[in-house]
């Protein structure tokens, strides 16, 4: 397995991969990731200083992606953003490379990371927790998403 910055020639298969893990969970409805205007272009998107963006690929195949984005409203904070891992993936500690990696970056710009998040999405929520992000109560004024769950961190 590859770690690596996305390329263009990955946009179609991160679309896939980010929306098929949406629809598993019944997800696919606005507010959430798979209906965000930059999906079909994520190079693009995360080609700026203050972004990042990285997939991990196994012969060709995308397994798993993930990365950070400027968080509207305070230059302190980014955002995680689209950490999926394909289904076929999942348990072979592909979430911890991708979350290590973008932790590691985002500190050389950001001073906090925020996510937002589900309750449906049960294993992703363990996740977070042991990577010390505490649980908010509310979003962070600028958020966009219909999302359930909040959570910041210290970089």
């Amino acid at each position: 397995m590859k770690l690596r910055t996305i390329e263009s020639k990955d946009n179609c298969a991160v679309k896939t991969l980010i929306q098929t893990s949406l629809e598993s969970f019944g997800l696919d409805i606005p507010g959430t990731a798979y209906f965000d205007p930059q999906l079909a272009d994520l190079t693009s998107y995360y080609a700026a200083e203050s972004a990042a963006y990285w997939v991990v690929e196994e012969d060709g195949n995308i397994l798993a992606c993930g990365g950070y984005g400027p968080f509207k409203g305070d230059g302190n904070i980014c955002e995680l953003q689209k950490l999926y891992v394909a289904e076929q993936a999942q348990g072979k500690g592909l979430s911890k490379l991708l979350m290590d990696q973008i932790l590691l970056a985002a500190k050389d710009h950001y001073q906090h990371i925020y996510l937002e998040t589900t309750s449906k999405l049960e294993v992703a929520n363990i996740l977070y927790q042991k990577y010390q992000f505490h649980k908010l109560d509310q979003p962070l004024p600028g958020s966009e998403h219909a999302m359930d769950v909040w959570y910041l961190r210290d970089l």
